[in-house]
This record gives structure tokens, sequence and C-alpha cells, in this order.
């Protein structure tokens, strides 16, 4: 079999709709996933029930729970439009890395954005002020400001929605 035909053979069309789920926490990690259309979320509930949003997924993301296939997920993934999802068994497709040169540059370049991604929030969620932490998120995901509620990229931020309006504010009076 040849790289496109082994790519193209293990991966199936999912369809979610908006509010519907693709990974539970606790629930072992076995699909992997290339959102091909609409936005999706991952959240954890902290100690007292509150859902605290982690990260925006958009097309041409990767969607896993864990770097490590079968292991339970920490992270709830949710549908905040329509989604196609292009998903395939986790360890089929781990089981090709290294094999099928597309897959492996694929994983490598998904995993190392995600990697990215995250050392960004900390910093952000460490070090910013509201602001700042709005800039970033205009220039992590520019395509998301109109399609996500505000009141999840506050809590992404760690900002309450009233922070993230004063903090649009102070961005649209700083770019004037």
């Amino acid at each position: 079999m040849n790289e496109e035909t082994i790519n193209q053979s293990i991966h199936r069309i999912k369809h979610l709709k908006k509010g519907d789920l693709f990974l539970r926490a606790g629930k072992p990690c076995i699909e992997i996933g290339m959102l091909e259309k609409g936005v999706m979320r991952g959240f954890v509930y902290d100690n007292c029930g509150n859902e605290i949003t982690t990260h925006f997924y958009q097309e041409r993301n990767m969607i896993i729970g864990s770097y490590i296939p079968k292991t339970n997920t920490v992270i709830y993934v949710e549908a905040l439009e329509d989604c196609q999802i292009s998903v395939a068994d986790y360890s089929q497709v781990m089981e090709n890395v290294n094999k099928d040169r597309e897959i492996t540059e694929i994983i490598t370049n998904q995993f190392q954005k995600l990697n990215d991604q995250v050392q960004a929030r900390l910093v952000a969620l460490l070090d910013l002020s509201s602001v700042e932490k709005y800039e970033l998120f205009l220039k992590e995901y520019p395509n998301l400001l109109n399609r996500v509620p505000h009141y999840y990229i506050a809590n992404f931020l760690g900002i309450t929605p009233t922070q993230l309006s004063r903090a649009r504010k102070q961005f649209i009076n700083k770019c004037r």
C-alpha cells in the first residue's frame, strides 16, 4: 500500500452537532481527529465544578485528549458549531508514525503546534495583562472572535467577561 493510501484508509468522517462531545475526560483516548469544518473547545472542571476553557480548535487542527493512545483523556472537547472531523484510530496512526512520511509529518507538526499553544497559554495566564492576553488570543486565533461566545474567550483568558469587554475597548483605542 502506498503512503497516500495508508493515510486515507485509516480515516473516516465523523459529524458532530453543536453541543456534542468529541472527547470525555476519564475515557480512554482511542480516536485522533483533524477538524475539517467547525469550531470546538477543550475544557476541564475545576474543584468547584466550574468549566475552564483550555483550548480552541479550528479548521485543520488536530484533536487529541492525550499524547499517548489509550490513556485516559483529562479534557472534554465540545463542538461549538456543527463540525466535520476526519477521525482515525489513534493506535493505528501511531503505528504508522516513522513508517509513513505523510503521517509522520502531520503528527510531528500538529504535536509541535499544540505544544506551542500550551506554552503560550501558560505564559499568558501567568504574566500578561488583560489587554495583552486579548492581543495574544487575536494573534493565535484570528478567525474565532465572531465564532466563539465571548464568555468562552474570557474564560479561556482567565478573566471575567467584563474584563474582556474593557480589554477589547482598550485594544481598539490603542489601535486608533
